[in-house]
């Protein structure tokens, strides 16, 4: 196993949708044959997920959230991903969840946190993981969508919540008119962590900051065009939930060699490494540790401390906190003392 491979580890930014395994896809794309586009053979999957831009995405992942029409299609997806997640010795993450879909299709809002909170207590006693849930607007469905995410989180509070999130296309969905329900939001004691600076630029991300009270940032690699934004970012400790290979995937960025990372770092913002929508992007959370290595020029200690970051900048609960980096601190220091001289 690789440094990175046994490395203890925290994801914030990962959606549930976009991190189902391919076999939990093809399971569902059969189980609903003849109803959907996807395809049903894994292999054909693949080419399924070879976006032309942002737009084609957001097109194939609704496709997918399609194939989510039941209570038992959500546990599934659900307990499919948390142990995606442990066999890469994720031991904390923060799963965006985008409830609005579900419910438009047809799954009342009850049904669909009473499956995700099963899924996650079964996954919790089976995995060495903590799960917690994000609920993210849609902001392709605009206020409606908003209205019916804040209406979940406040009537349901399922116990895994810890934040309130805004994805989906970002150019013609200005943050302003989210601000009322990010209010609600953090009134209920939810943290703020919006999407913006992903395929446009940084006054998507001021507008985060500024309108959303946005704690943490999905994405914001158009930071990096803005040097009193990043001077911000850097003194105010406000992290960026980066995803290099999404970034590329998209489109948003021209190539990994291209991506905005290292001047990110290098200007003292605070980052954390993510998947996104991993198989989707055909990489994982190792993986993308393994970009971020080559990218900034890391040594193993150097990746420790982009774990460190994640754990720290997670809404985990301190003892949960305390005890992960202690794990890291402590694998850290076997493999440098078992490493070659």
């Amino acid at each position: 196993m690789t440094f990175v491979g046994g490395l203890p580890k925290a994801e914030l930014h990962v959606h549930h949708v976009g991190s189902a395994p391919i076999r939990t896809v093809a399971e569902l794309a059969a189980r609903h044959e003849g109803s959907t586009v996807v395809p049903s053979d894994p292999d054909k999957l693949a080419e399924y997920y070879d976006f032309t831009g942002f737009a084609h995405f957001i097109d194939v992942y609704l496709s997918v959230v399609d194939l989510l029409r039941t209570a038992e299609d959500i546990w599934t997806l659900t307990h499919d991903v948390a142990h995606d997640l442990a066999a890469q010795n994720v031991r904390y993450a923060e799963l965006t969840l985008t409830p609005y879909t579900s419910i438009r299709a047809g799954l009342a809002a009850e049904a669909f946190c009473e499956a995700v909170e099963d899924a996650r207590r079964v996954a919790e006693s089976e995995l060495d993981l903590t799960l917690r849930w994000c609920f993210d607007i849609p902001g392709e469905f605009g206020i409606v969508g908003a209205e019916a995410t804040i209406d979940t989180a406040l009537k349901q509070q399922p116990d895994g919540l810890v934040s309130f999130g805004l994805g989906g296309p970002e150019a013609g969905v200005p943050r302003s008119k989210f601000a009322p329900y990010f209010a609600q939001a953090q009134a209920a004691g939810l943290h703020s962590v919006p999407h913006a600076g992903e395929s446009t630029g940084p006054e998507t991300i001021w507008d985060a900051l500024r309108l959303l009270g946005a704690e943490r940032i999905g994405h914001g690699i158009a930071a990096v065009l803005d040097p009193k934004l990043m001077e911000y970012l850097a003194a105010t400790g406000v992290v960026l939930e980066v995803c290099p290979t999404s970034n590329v995937r998209t489109k948003s960025v021209l190539s990994l060699a291209a991506h905005p990372l290292p001047a990110l770092v290098e200007a003292g913002v605070p980052v954390t490494i993510n998947s996104d929508d991993p198989p989707m992007f055909d990489t994982t959370l190792n993986q993308e540790y393994e970009v971020a290595r080559e990218l900034l020029g890391l040594d193993d200690e150097g990746v420790a401390d982009l774990a460190r970051t994640a754990v720290r900048a997670s809404f985990a609960d301190e003892p949960v906190k305390s005890a992960i980096l202690a794990e890291i601190d402590a694998y850290a220091g076997v493999s440098s003392a078992s490493a070659p001289a």
